[in-house]
């Protein structure tokens, strides 16, 4: 059987040699080369949701390739694609490189200039472990989706718009369907989870951001364990902490999420940070929240404009989502889709503030009674995303334990 070896890399001249190089390797069949990260990590999810059996059995990664760094990119393929080896092809191939590609999930390095014979070791060894872990888990199997876990990101088109709101719903709807779930604040410098669901923390995702292998262990450290089941991860107190989490940082987290997680939320705020911009990158569903304002569609306008030019998310991969939605309104979620490009979530989010302003105004969220047409608006759009089961209502009483109070804790 053929291998098959997916190229990628962004300098034409060095994929277009690989790609000759790897042509001449017996049994091997070099697919299209790929020529940014966005694009191999994107290339390998559409097979992946076929098959196991579809993906490549290697991946050779060009040292230059971006917008991700290719030690990120191996890590993040190495988390999501398991059953897919992936070599890198690189000008340093000191011990020290060698030690850092073998820790982000690569299965080999191969030096510049390329040598056929090392070229040809590297991807047989590799194919064949590949070949192993495929056997392993079954042939026909399903590979696992980002590790086990689902990445939804919520980012507002400006400040107010209720994207803070929007997260800490769907988690709770994701929790409460059975789902281990993770709450994540990357609003790195005005962060408000921990005061809606009333909790005082010490550590937070500040924390994480100088550990370069974050294990299940220390994760588990820098998580904060909500009395509804929700596992918190937040944004710093100290609002200058969150210069520290760089958009590496950011990544190397999302990855230990999503392998020790059902459904990771990500709060991102409205100010685009490398960290947010990472995780919007990086995530299964990206959503804009808006209202049908035209100052908040102007707002969601640029946003989506300004990710696209900075190569973060296409505007037909972003979903936007209307909140404060009323009939008599003249935008109308139809005509939001329109002028931003964008997927559009079927549900919008009715305006109803006086349901909300007291567990609001009480720092308890998870306290709002299922009978708010907001939180069963809210609800389904986590059923409509797949973060819970179709048709599941929220309690009358607010979420799990929420119903018989809590208690302030300190961890």
């Amino acid at each position: 059987m053929p291998t098959r070896i997916l190229p990628a890399g962004a300098d034409p001249d060095a994929v277009r040699s690989l790609t000759t190089l790897l042509s001449q390797l017996p049994d091997a069949e070099p697919q299209l080369p790929v020529t940014d990260s966005t694009q191999l990590v994107d290339t390998l999810a559409r097979l992946a949701a076929e098959s196991v059996d579809e993906l490549p059995e290697v991946v050779v990664v060009h040292e230059r390739i971006g917008p991700v760094p290719a030690l990120e990119l191996i890590r993040e393929v190495a988390l999501r694609f398991p059953a897919a080896g992936v070599v890198l092809v690189t000008s340093d191939a000191s011990p020290g490189l060698f030690a850092a590609a073998m820790d982000s999930g690569a299965r080999g390095l191969v030096g510049l200039p390329l040598s056929y014979e090392e070229l040809a070791g590297r991807v047989q060894a590799v194919a064949q472990w590949s070949a192993g872990v495929r056997r392993h888990l079954g042939h026909g199997a399903e590979t696992p989706a980002g590790a086990g876990g689902t990445v939804v990101t919520v980012s507002g088109a400006k400040g107010g718009v209720g994207a803070t709101l929007t997260a800490v719903q769907l988690a709770l709807a994701a929790q409460a369907s059975g789902r281990a779930t993770a709450l994540v604040d990357l609003d790195l410098q005005s962060g408000d989870i921990a005061s809606y669901l009333d909790v005082q923390f010490r550590r937070s995702v500040a924390d994480l951001a100088a550990i370069t292998d974050i294990s299940p262990r220390v994760l588990a450290d820098a998580v904060f364990r909500h009395d509804t089941g929700l596992a918190l991860l937040l944004a710093p107190a100290e609002g200058e902490r969150g210069e520290e989490v760089t958009d590496r940082a950011a990544r190397q987290l999302i990855g230990a999420l999503r392998s020790r997680y059902e459904a990771v939320v990500v709060d991102c705020g409205a100010q685009l940070s490398g960290a947010g911009a990472a995780a919007v990158e990086t995530a299964d569903t990206a959503l804009l929240v808006t209202t049908p304002d035209v100052i908040a569609v102007r707002a969601a306008k640029r946003t989506v404009r300004m990710w696209d030019r900075l190569q973060i998310r296409k505007a037909e991969e972003t979903t936007v989502v209307v909140n404060r939605h009323t009939r008599g309104t003249e935008i109308q979620p139809a005509l939001v889709q329109r002028i931003t490009g964008t997927a559009l979530a079927r549900t919008a989010v009715p305006a109803a503030f006086k349901e909300l302003q007291g567990v609001v105004d009480a720092g308890r969220l998870h306290e709002l009674d299922g009978r708010s047409t907001v939180k069963q608006a809210l609800w389904a759009l986590a059923a409509e995303l797949g973060l819970a089961r179709a048709g599941e209502q929220p309690s009358h009483r607010g979420t799990g334990r929420a119903a018989v109070g809590f208690r302030r804790r300190k961890e």
